[in-house]
């Protein structure tokens, strides 16, 4: 990442329901001095979503841009250090601005569980983002966050314990309820990574 950017973190699919969550997240929590921006195809519903989120938001860019809008989308990762976008699913609408972060060198984060977009992604865009030094990262959802947290939390109870190293571990769901199974489905809300940039560093915080 070379050029100088105006905004630290854009949410594209702000308007959405998990992006409304976020948005909603991002202003009451986010670090003072982060500079955020509110993206999605509609302004009207880009402002109105911004007048619900408070004082912290009142200045809050709106970046217009449909999700097929190569030029539009471009514009956005020129100006952001990180795009996090809930604008799913992905193997319809994701391509695109994947394209436009390698291309520019601006960070990505979605919430994908879709395997095949994530090959093609990588097939198609791995060398872009590595000479344009974007880092391109998926599934900031419940679809990885649950078992990356249940490993971390095995890793140091296995250094507690002085029981070895680990090796290969396996994540098992043997239960979830019909209410658990439909928020799930609705949103993969409860588990949604927001990305935090720190000065000239990334910390990706997961948080409920």
């Amino acid at each position: 990442m070379t050029a100088e950017r105006d905004l630290d973190v854009v949410l594209y699919g702000a308007t959405g329901f998990v992006g409304r969550l976020t948005a909603r997240y991002l202003a009451q929590h986010a670090p003072e001095g982060v500079r955020i921006g509110l993206g999605g195809r509609s302004e009207p519903k880009l402002a109105q979503l911004r007048s619900e989120l408070g004082p912290r938001a009142a200045d809050w860019p709106l970046l217009v841009a449909d999700s097929a809008d190569a030029a539009a989308l471009a514009a956005i990762a020129q100006r952001a250090r990180v795009v996090a976008t809930t604008v799913g699913p992905y193997q319809r609408y994701g391509f695109p601005l994947v394209q436009a972060c390698a291309e520019a060198g601006t960070h990505y984060a979605d919430l994908t569980g879709e395997t095949l977009f994530m090959r093609e992604v990588i097939d198609r865009f791995d060398a872009t983002a590595r000479g344009s030094g974007a880092r391109i990262v998926h599934s900031c959802g419940f679809d990885s966050i649950p078992s990356d947290l249940g490993v971390l939390a095995l890793h140091r109870a296995v250094q507690r314990d002085g029981a070895g190293e680990m090796e290969d571990t396996t994540f098992v769901v043997e239960r979830m309820s019909d209410h658990g199974f439909r928020r799930w489905t609705r949103g993969i809300i409860f588990t949604i990574a927001v990305i935090y940039l720190i000065r000239g560093g990334i910390l990706l915080w997961q948080g409920a």
